[in-house]
């Protein structure tokens, strides 16, 4: 299980010109499921997103995470980030799970955030969506669990 994570000040999904998910400041995570992943990994991986030293303290060090800081995620799903380059120009989507496995297990991630106190919003799954942030710092980081 992978996630794509920015620092955002603020991030929002539209579908079909519908605003479906907003946050204010916190972080925007792109999750991707591959065929193994299992509902523990999902809860390890939120555990790794809630925990997160990313926000500046008061001497500017980056040593506080969303429950310091009582920022909010923004979880989209996004199987492209099992995307394979490795041989030719258009990407091979073999490593990403099937829709039917990868669903539940970004739910899961999202369960498991609420379950420690997070604010989560969300985008639609296997809808076509359009994501507006404001990433901060720039701030990005791959999780994997």
């Amino acid at each position: 299980m992978r996630a794509l994570v920015q620092q955002v000040t603020r991030a929002r999904v539209l579908v079909a010109g519908e605003e479906v998910g907003a946050i204010g400041p916190g972080l925007c995570a792109f999750v991707g499921v591959t065929h193994d992943d299992t509902e523990a990994e999902a809860r390890r991986l939120a555990d790794k997103i809630w925990h997160l030293r990313v926000f500046d303290d008061e001497a500017g060090a980056m040593n506080l995470a969303l429950p310091d800081v009582g920022g909010a995620v923004l979880v989209v799903s996004q199987f492209t980030l099992y995307g394979s380059t490795e041989r030719g120009r258009r990407p091979s989507w073999i490593a990403a799970a099937r829709p039917e496995q990868a669903e539940p297990l970004v739910d899961a991630v999202v369960a498991a955030l609420r379950d420690r106190g997070a604010t989560v919003a969300t985008g639609r799954f296997r809808a076509h969506m359009q994501v507006e942030l404001v990433n901060d710092g720039p701030t990005t980081l791959m999780l994997e669990v």
